[in-house]
């Protein structure tokens, strides 16, 4: 599992044998966020979540919106496009 990028102490990650639509995870101390990338311009959007503050979310939102364009082009990059 490629981690793409790091947000604090968390990891961002792409699974190379993952479903469509493309998506993130992004995780870290027993917590883990899954945000749907709305290829190529977004926003990101939150799909799951397990253990993170609403307030956490909202960052992370923040910081992945600022990173779509690249997160897609990695996603593309391991899944090919259809």
């Amino acid at each position: 599992m490629p981690t793409i990028a790091r947000l604090g102490g968390l990891r961002v990650v792409i699974y190379p044998n993952d479903h469509r639509p493309a998506h993130v995870h992004v995780m870290g101390a027993g917590r883990e966020a899954i945000f749907i990338l709305n290829c190529p311009q977004g926003p990101p959007a939150l799909r799951g979540y397990e253990g993170f503050t609403g307030t956490e979310l909202q960052r992370i939102l923040t910081e992945l919106a600022d990173m779509v364009l690249a997160m897609c082009r990695q996603w593309e990059g391991i899944h090919g496009t259809d």
